[in-house]
C-alpha cells in the first residue's frame, strides 16, 4: 500500500483573479510558456521547478505561502 504524504495544491489561478491578471499578461510579464503557465494553473505539474516558483513569487509580488498550499494526508 502507497503511503500518502497529502500534497501540494497550486494556487496561482486564484491569485491570478485575486490580481486581476489574465495567464496571456502573466505569460508575458514572467516570460513564460502559456501553457506552463496553465500547468501550474491547473494543478497538472509532477515536478516543482525553483526558479519558476521564484519567478512567479517576484512576477506576483507574493509569498511562497500565497503560491503553495500544504493539503496533509487524510488520516482518517
Amino acid at each position: 500500500m502507497e503511503e500518502n504524504y497529502g500534497h501540494l495544491e497550486i494556487r496561482l489561478n486564484e491569485l491570478l483573479k485575486a490580481k486581476g491578471l489574465s495567464k496571456n499578461k502573466l505569460s508575458h510579464k514572467a516570460e513564460m510558456n502559456w501553457k506552463q503557465i496553465d500547468n501550474y494553473c491547473t494543478n497538472s505539474i509532477t515536478r516543482l521547478d525553483v526558479y519558476v516558483l521564484c519567478k512567479l513569487c517576484t512576477v506576483l509580488e507574493c509569498d511562497i505561502n500565497d503560491l503553495l498550499v500544504f493539503i496533509p494526508p487524510d488520516r482518517g
